[in-house]
């Protein structure tokens, strides 16, 4: 059914192919031997290492907008996490989510509103650089799912900006596309209190009522390309938005706090008062302000005593 091709290989050929090969054997080894040579030469002389834990810039900036979500402003901790965050900056202005990496438009958004709620002035210098460079990336309309969500809840743009994302999702059978049992554990323990706050419409108390409407090339309220239409299969996922949006009024009462029950089910039976959620800073925050939404009295043993990380 198939021939072989003929392949004309001289002794040549082969001789150079070895000779590479083993050259870049040579590099690897040499490579693995310097890392080994650095790694023991940060070695204590007890026989541990020590690191610093590290984060990209979202997790510090989270942070400071979990406070004025919460209106518990840490004005301390608050202070230290904008020093850390104006180091962290890159020299265009953006913030990367690794170090020595190209700029994100979205990490870059919410390091400026944690920056702008510590008090930094939009006119400083450091602020100014990294304003320019998100509006250079079209804005903060261009920013991912999980900041534009971040951003309707604290009222920066409508909800209209972000994906209709309704708590019925629990009850999608398995064998649906999209089910929660074909994500990954990270995303499951993100969106599941997500669905709640996105359904339920949560609104962030932000006390100083701190806006960021400078960041959108065109007023958030009459921006009309939050979700670019590009392939057919976009397009496609776009009418199912509209239609979900058009027929919500419908959903039965009994249906939707039967969704909600679940939601709540499947993330407190997660949370185990030490590492709750995968130890994973985002979904603890989600399903902490999800209990708020749903008015968990202050003492429940999921809420535990102040926030998401005992402070």
């Amino acid at each position: 059914m198939f021939t072989e091709a003929h392949i004309d290989t001289s002794s040549q050929d082969i001789s150079n192919a070895n000779t590479g090969k083993t050259a870049g054997l040579g590099l690897l080894h040499a490579a693995i031997e310097r890392a080994q040579a650095k790694l023991l030469s940060l070695q204590s002389p007890e026989g541990y290492w020590v690191f610093e834990l590290e984060a990209d810039c979202t997790i510090p900036s989270e942070y400071i907008m979990m406070m004025h979500y919460l209106d518990d402003i840490d004005e301390e901790l608050q202070r230290k996490m904008a020093v850390y965050l104006r180091s962290r900056q890159a020299e265009d202005g953006s913030y990367p989510l690794f170090t020595g990496g190209p700029g994100d438009i979205s990490g870059s958004v919410k390091a400026y509103y944690a920056l702008k709620m510590a008090g930094d002035a939009i006119d400083a210098p450091h602020m100014v650089k990294l304003r320019d460079w998100i509006l250079s990336q079209g804005g903060a309309a261009r920013a991912n799912v999980f900041t534009r969500i971040a951003l309707a809840i604290f009222e920066q743009l409508p909800w209209r900006g972000v994906p209709y994302i309704p708590v019925e999702i629990m009850l999608l059978p398995s064998w649906f596309p999209f089910h929660m049992d074909k994500v990954s554990y990270w995303s499951r323990t993100v969106m599941v209190p997500l669905f709640i706050m996105c359904t339920l419409k949560a609104k962030a108390k932000n006390p100083h009522k701190v806006n960021v409407l400078e960041l959108f090339v065109v007023h958030p309220d009459e921006e009309k390309h939050y979700f670019p239409e590009r392939t057919l299969l976009n397009k496609f996922f776009l009418g199912l938005d509209k239609l979900g949006r058009v027929t919500e009024p419908l959903i039965p009462q009994r249906m939707r706090e039967h969704a909600i029950q679940k939601a709540v089910d499947w993330f407190t039976e997660r949370l185990n008062g030490e590492d709750g959620l995968g130890g994973i800073f985002p979904a603890m925050v989600n399903a902490y302000q999800a209990m708020l939404l749903l008015g968990f009295p202050d003492r429940s043993p999921q809420r535990g005593d102040r926030s998401p990380i005992n402070r």
